[in-house]
């Protein structure tokens, strides 16, 4: 078993590891070059990426993005990010004190973020690769597609 930033807790084989991430493809430039950082999206209401950051850890890509959308004067309730990472409970609170009112991940959230999501008013989704995604916390604001919420979200 890994600590929580790793990236390995929860996981009882490298088999459940060592898996295919979806990138942006196109996008991150660094991503093809090196194959070693994460991004960060901001898209459109309709999912059109309008804004890439990218870094070799996941929470700073967020950071970057977060920072170049206040730069740019982009209004936070006009799309939602997408981050090619799992959601922790930091990426959340990190969505939460920028605006961001809807967080995708492409991979699975933890326990703590989805608590922190529904709490904090985040709509949080995992696993999102192409038109398939779960949905963890506020469920209500998705039309329809979206996988099943987790228990209790």
């Amino acid at each position: 078993m890994g600590r929580t930033g790793c990236g390995i807790c929860g996981t009882e084989s490298l088999d459940q590891v060592l898996r295919p991430l979806a990138a942006l493809p196109g996008l991150q430039p660094l991503q093809r070059l090196t194959g070693a950082t994460h991004g960060a999206a901001w898209c459109a209401p309709d999912g059109a990426i309008l804004h890439v950051r990218e870094d070799v850890g996941r929470h700073n890509a967020l950071d970057k993005l977060i920072g170049a959308l206040v730069r740019a004067g982009v209004a936070s309730d006009q799309g939602f990010a997408l981050i090619t990472s799992r959601a922790s409970v930091e990426m959340v609170q990190k969505a939460a004190s920028a605006g961001i009112a809807l967080l995708a991940a492409v991979s699975g959230p933890t326990t703590l973020a989805v608590q922190t999501a529904a709490q904090l008013g985040v709509t949080l989704i995992g696993f999102a690769r192409g038109t398939n995604f779960s949905v963890y916390a506020h469920r209500d604001r998705i039309g329809e597609g979206g996988g099943p919420p987790a228990p209790g979200a």
